[in-house]
């Protein structure tokens, strides 16, 4: 008796769009920017296709971003530069969510910019 293995992953890249963007919820309320990509994703990776990927991608920015928030802090003392570093992680943290919507909903693999892989 053979069987078969069906792959039961749906493609769904609205849900791949909503996840990236729901990123930008620190800019709009505050918080949540973490919370609700992570639930999104531990709820949908095992049903929706790419979603590993992107869940991936999205929590190891926000865990870079909060990393260099961290390093940035004391680094205000030093010549002002956590400043810059800390302007430059707002931006980042603007962009690439809305950089990667946009490529999630064209079908292509997620691409964030100095992000460290903490989740490989």
């Amino acid at each position: 008796m053979e069987v078969i293995n069906q792959s039961t992953l749906r493609t769904d890249r609205s849900l791949l769009v909503i996840t990236h963007l729901t990123q930008l919820l620190h800019y709009i309320i505050g918080f949540g920017g973490f919370i609700v990509p992570l639930i999104i994703w531990l709820a949908s990776k095992n049903s929706v296709e790419d979603m590993n990927e992107h869940g991936k991608s999205i929590i190891n920015l926000q865990l870079s971003m909060l990393l260099y928030i961290i390093l940035s802090i004391p680094a205000i003392l030093l010549l002002g530069l956590g400043i810059l570093t800390l302007i430059g992680v707002g931006i980042l943290g603007f962009v690439m969510p809305i950089v990667n919507a946009v490529r999630a909903g064209n079908g292509e693999s997620p691409s964030y910019f100095l992000t460290i892989p903490f989740i490989p």
